[in-house]
């Protein structure tokens, strides 16, 4: 099938790539000269796992191409996918600029039917207004139909979710456009869900407002847990455990961040408003993942005693690991609070430096993590990257100058960070806490009786083994 792509974000360039490596003719357009050129030489605008080779491989098949003409892209195409961006006003408000746009250049190409289909976040009735300005603005009396097709990609492992996906769900005004829809998915073999075009732009936005709520429901938790003296990471475990709840979701932290839980579910709150509705929950959810990074700045404020004067490592600036995206990333939260109480920052990212050099030009950027915590009177983690998780612990304590560990993403294990001689401070847990990561029990264990930590079974000390293992 021959398929047009309107945007080389996130979401268009794996979409585009992804249909190309299932056979495909896709055409990715761009009305940046300077973004094609470089996708046109191999150059991704954006870091994915897996992105850059399969873009190449396809490129060089012959099924993949980037060009700014829309006209040609679109008069060339079946399917048109609007894959633009809906950036948030500042009322919460969808700015459909970009959409209606597309819509606007889809109207002056089209020479025969075509199936357009919206493919970015976008609110409810936004289907009626594509139509109505492909209607208003078409050149030619020819036919059309508007779908929505939302994506449910996470940023890190977007390729792997698009030929993966949990569900595909297609909004059409009827069956036999729903299912020239469905054919183009079909290779993918996974459920799909047809229904209206309305139901289809409510799934997106109901589904990351859900999500966005058991992470604020999750963070709310720990910090009770702080409290208490309970232990975070074992009660989302036994919450995860019911069937009916799920562990996704609920890991405590410093908040959701990136392009679209923020974004999505203040659209949504506006939508709320608009049609005259209360959403109390939604309302909550906001308010409890706005604070979430200030609490959490505000415990390390209180072990240092000021920043002023204070070295502080920043390991991690992306918003998640396995990108680059800064949008809505809690290091913004900590890096400028640091900065403003007179702190020294010293920061490390993988991946995401360059985009946070734009932000904070005036900070010092490190080659590791042991090179940024050299001398750092702190080290604060904020991004869960695989290599701080692994990092060597013994080193990290040599290379600093003070003790101070604040981890914004639960990664080590309080009782170990007390054995090393840290000051250790996380998110809803405590040195106190029973290790999940195959450290001993300390409570809860007594007599004959046996326990499971992290699924693993514990047998009690004064077991026979060998009778056990008979």
């Amino acid at each position: 099938m021959n398929i047009c792509v309107i945007g080389t974000g996130y979401v268009g360039l794996v979409t585009g790539v992804v249909f190309a490596d299932l056979g495909n003719e896709v055409v990715c357009v761009d009305k940046l000269e300077e973004k094609v050129a470089l996708l046109k030489a191999g150059v991704m605008p954006i870091y994915e796992p897996g992105l850059e080779e399969m873009v190449a491989r396809n490129a060089d098949e012959g099924r993949l191409s980037f060009t700014t003409d829309l006209e040609s892209a679109v008069r060339k195409s079946d399917v048109v996918f609007i894959c633009v961006g809906t950036p948030p006003k500042e009322d919460g408000a969808t700015d459909m600029t970009q959409v209606e746009s597309a819509a606007r250049g889809i109207a002056a190409a089209m020479d025969r039917y075509k199936v357009v289909v919206n493919k970015s976040t976008v609110p409810v009735g936004t289907g009626d207004f594509v139509r109505e300005i492909i209607e208003t603005n078409r050149r030619r009396n020819v036919d059309f139909d508007v779908v929505s097709n939302p994506e449910f990609l996470r940023e890190g492992s977007a390729i792997s979710d698009t030929l993966h996906p949990d569900r595909i769900v297609i909004g059409a005004p009827n069956q036999i456009v729903a299912m020239k829809i469905l054919e183009l998915y079909a290779p993918l073999e996974r459920p799909m869900i047809i229904t209206d075009v309305a139901s289809a732009e409510m799934i997106k936005y109901a589904s990351n407002a859900f999500l966005a709520c058991k992470i604020s429901f999750a963070n709310s938790i720990a910090n009770l847990c702080e409290e208490v003296g309970a232990d975070v990471i074992h009660v989302v475990k036994g919450m995860g455990s019911d069937a009916r709840i799920g562990q996704a979701f609920l890991q405590a932290g410093m908040g959701y961040g990136g392009s679209c839980f923020p974004k999505d579910v203040r659209s949504l709150q506006h939508t709320v408003g608009k049609y005259g509705c209360t959403f109390p929950l939604l309302d909550a959810t906001i308010e409890t993942n706005d604070d979430q990074p200030q609490r959490f700045i505000r415990k390390i404020e209180a072990a240092l005693g000021s920043f002023e004067g204070k070295k502080v490592a920043v390991l991690g600036l992306a918003f998640k690991a396995n990108t680059d995206d800064m949008r809505e990333a809690k290091s913004l939260d900590v890096i400028a609070a640091l900065l403003a109480g007179g702190g020294q920052v010293v920061a490390y990212d993988p991946i995401a430096m360059e985009n946070t050099k734009r932000i904070f030009p005036q900070i010092n950027y490190a080659k590791n993590a042991y090179e940024a915590a050299e001398g750092a009177d702190a080290v604060v983690v904020v991004t869960e990257w695989n290599e701080f998780k692994q990092i060597n612990l013994e080193r990290l304590k040599e290379t600093m100058k003070g003790t101070h560990v604040f981890d914004g993403r639960n990664l080590y294990d309080p009782a170990k960070m007390k054995r090393l001689g840290f000051d250790y401070v996380c998110v809803g847990r405590s040195a106190a806490s029973i290790s999940l990561n195959g450290g001993t029990p300390t409570s809860g264990v007594k007599g004959g009786a046996s326990s499971e930590i992290g699924g693993v079974k514990r047998l009690p000390k004064e077991t026979n083994l060998a009778t056990a293992k008979a």
